[in-house]
């Protein structure tokens, strides 16, 4: 089962949750899709209204970037980072 590493910054959207046990793989968009159907909040943020990844987060896969059409195994760990902003005060 893939494993969704949910970042603190999204936590509340996934319930708390910094691991999240993923029943689809095959490819990163199909676990976005169960992502989006179980946690409908975490979803929004990590993709926009025609399903498209932010711009302004980044999603790994095992390590490497990846898209939504990225291979996902079984036992594959998906990260999820979005892009910190900010100046000098």
């Amino acid at each position: 089962m893939p494993v969704l590493l949910v970042p603190g910054v999204l936590r509340a959207e996934a319930g708390g949750a910094s691991r999240l046990e993923i029943a689809a793989a095959g490819t990163l968009g199909a676990v976005l899709a169960e992502v989006g159907e179980r946690w409908p909040m975490l979803a929004r943020r990590i993709r926009d209204e025609q399903g498209v990844v932010r711009r302004y987060v980044n999603v790994f896969v095992d390590g490497e970037k990846a898209g939504v059409e990225t291979p996902v195994g079984a036992g594959s760990e998906i990260q999820v980072l979005p892009s910190v902003a900010g100046g000098c005060v």
